[in-house]
């Protein structure tokens, strides 16, 4: 990947855009707050919550914005619609927000509702660079339970819809894909090389985003999966770092 300087601004947008893809319970904290040690600027972000002590880092107004999307066109973020449209209002705001971190030299946001409303973005930041991450449906089924006691059988649909999307956002242009079941020493080896493809900054010896202890459940949890959603995970498998 070929990534643009960082040097000057382009009128009322970043130089360079950078947003993390991936599904909800599937690691997008943990790679944000690793990007964001390594230079990347995320604006105004969530820093704690209590089911992800280290925050998730996202925007409220990028959550916002997307919710409202989601909204007008029938659903929410665990009930995607099968199709989405921005409405010239939702544009125009999304317009503001890329304008409201224009003096940033390398913005960053994070959401996982953005796999949803992906193509809206495209539209309005067509040079927008992406990362992605993706976990075990076990795991994240597990970890949405506990957090949202979600029935295992929605958090499955729920994975498969957005990692279905994460999926074809890689065929269309490719870009890094991070998997979250990989140990701390093989994340963090893989990390190292996506932050020298992002061109971002390594961080500080002793700085690591990443929480071993913070990493509750694991692809070990037990249930069969659906055939399609085994074979999606590894068809992502196939495409990772």
């Amino acid at each position: 990947m070929e990534a643009s300087s960082t040097s000057g601004l382009q009128g009322d947008h970043p130089s360079r855009t950078i947003c993390v893809l991936g599904m909800h319970r599937s690691g997008t904290s943990c790679l944000t707050g690793s990007l964001q040690e390594a230079g990347l600027q995320l604006g105004d972000c969530h820093t704690w919550n209590p089911f992800n002590l280290k925050g998730n880092r996202e925007n409220q107004a990028f959550v916002d914005l997307h919710d409202a999307i989601l909204e007008a066109n029938g659903g929410s973020w665990d009930h995607p619609p099968a199709n989405v449209q921005w409405s010239e209002r939702h544009l125009a705001m999304g317009r503001e927000l890329v304008a409201a971190h224009s003096h940033l030299p390398v913005m960053g946001f994070k959401d996982p509702r953005t796999l949803l409303v992906l193509e809206g973005w495209q539209q309005l930041e067509p040079k927008m660079e992406f990362v992605g991450i993706f976990r075990h449906p076990n795991a994240v089924a597990a970890s949405l339970a506990r957090r949202s006691k979600m029935k295992r059988k929605e958090a499955l649909r729920l994975w498969y819809e957005y990692n279905k999307r994460l999926l074809n956002a890689f065929r269309r242009t490719p870009f890094p894909v991070l998997c979250f079941d990989a140990s701390e020493q093989e994340f963090q080896q893989h990390l190292a090389g996506v932050i020298k493809t992002l061109e971002l900054q390594p961080a500080e010896v002793g700085e690591n985003f990443y929480d071993g202890d913070l990493k509750n459940f694991d692809h070990q949890s037990s249930g069969r999966l659906p055939l399609k959603v085994g074979y999606l995970y590894k068809r992502l498998k196939a495409i990772c770092v």
